[in-house]
């Protein structure tokens, strides 16, 4: 039997309980109790005073096949090379706290094992490995040029995702499952880095989001839906799409319907600032695609603002690969800007987030019968900036993660 004490840290515990002074006892990989001054022997006793321990953090949308993309890179890229470079993006990811994540496009099957095996070291996952979309649709990679030329390459542990009208949709999340999909995803909305696509534009019809979603729900899995425009929200939501992923034209009749139904909300407000800073910075990105960055950041804003202000569920996502990996938890600050208090942010990034991924039974708070997932950081709870470096530890179901 081993046992880790966490002792004296101020602890949050995922809930929305007010952060106290507390220890955490872990053992066997579970804790085992919370509580002030555990009057307990520990093999291990991490000294935690003037510190926050949290659970093990979420990021309910990253893309570790890809970091900061155009398709001019794309084009010079050996086509193996992003697996390797998916190694590292993992590690820095699970160094910054992030110990569950859905990779929403990118990351196949062997991707995901690899993590499982043990053979690299990275957070918990599920994958979606490819987004569905009609043709035309964020998803579609053609280019002007005749060519087609994604950031989600097509390849047998990747199929793709284009696909027009129910039968082909059925067909397609089958394919996708038999891949070892743990989670599929949907556009039903045009996109920002997408050639031909508006973010401005619902796609797929609801009788493609009815067979989606029923094959899905089949498998027992969930549906995630890029969903940018309020037709694509609105339609998503009606489907019984469990996250609207970015959320960026929200109006009051969407923010009531996902009431309504119980959807979540990944705000991923990261996406678009990652984008126009690499626009500002030089990167070879197209004009169209700086222009729809620069039209959504300021709705994105203001539906997350509203959605939070309405008591929406919002569950920590960031779209990294959009922007760099490891910078996750710049996303905590994004969200206390728009209304979270600290407390709620750390919620999102924990109990709601772990909901959201079907996994809150044994993750996502630190309450006797977790698993031990534990983040050590230095510095006050309420203190959002600069989280990403104030990381100290890592603990893995009791194991220290080596950073």
């Amino acid at each position: 039997m081993s046992s880790v004490l966490f002792s004296g840290g101020t602890v949050v515990d995922g809930t929305l309980a007010e952060p106290t002074v507390a220890d955490v006892l872990v053992v066997d990989g579970r804790v085992a109790q919370v509580g002030p001054s555990l009057e307990v022997e520990a093999d291990t006793v991490v000294d935690c005073t003037g510190k926050t321990v949290t659970p093990g953090l979420f990021d309910c949308h990253v893309h570790f096949m890809f970091e900061q993309p155009s398709v001019t890179r794309a084009l010079q890229t050996p086509f193996s090379l992003p697996f390797f470079e998916a190694a590292g993006r993992m590690q820095r990811t699970l160094a910054t706290g992030i110990t569950w994540v859905r990779d929403a496009g990118g990351s196949d099957l062997g991707v995901a094992e690899a993590v499982r095996r043990g053979l690299v070291p990275g957070p918990r996952m599920q994958i979606a490995i490819n987004m569905i979309s009609q043709t035309g649709g964020h998803g579609d990679d053609w280019q002007l040029c005749g060519a087609h030329v994604g950031f989600m390459p097509e390849h047998p542990g990747c199929p793709s995702g284009v696909v027009d009208g129910p039968v082909e949709m059925r067909k397609k999340v089958r394919e996708l499952i038999r891949g070892g999909a743990d989670v599929i995803k949907v556009a039903t909305s045009g996109g920002v880095l997408s050639p031909r696509s508006n973010p401005l534009h619902g796609h797929l019809r609801d009788d493609e989001l009815t067979a989606l979603v029923t094959e899905a729900s089949a498998a027992g899995l969930h549906v995630m839906a890029h969903a940018q425009a309020t037709a694509g929200i609105k339609s998503a939501i009606r489907s019984g799409i469990r996250s609207i992923e970015h959320g960026i034209y929200l109006d009051d009749e969407a923010i009531e319907m996902m009431l309504e139904r119980g959807t979540w909300l990944v705000p991923t407000l990261l996406a678009p600032r990652a984008v126009l800073a690499q626009a500002d910075a030089g990167a070879p990105l197209p004009d169209a695609v700086v222009a729809k960055a620069r039209l959504v950041s300021q709705a994105h804003d203001d539906s997350v603002r509203r959605a939070i202000e309405a008591g929406v569920k919002v569950a920590m996502g960031t779209d990294s690969g959009v922007g760099v990996h490891g910078t996750n938890l710049d996303e905590l600050a994004l969200m206390r800007d728009l209304g979270m208090s600290a407390v709620q942010t750390w919620h999102a990034s924990t109990q709601v987030a772990a909901e959201l991924l079907g996994v809150a039974e044994e993750h996502g708070t630190l309450e006797p019968g977790k698993v031990g997932d534990v983040v050590v950081l230095d510095g006050a709870y309420d203190d959002l900036t600069g989280l990403g470096e104030r990381v100290e530890q890592v603990w893995l179901a009791g194991e220290r993660v080596a950073l």
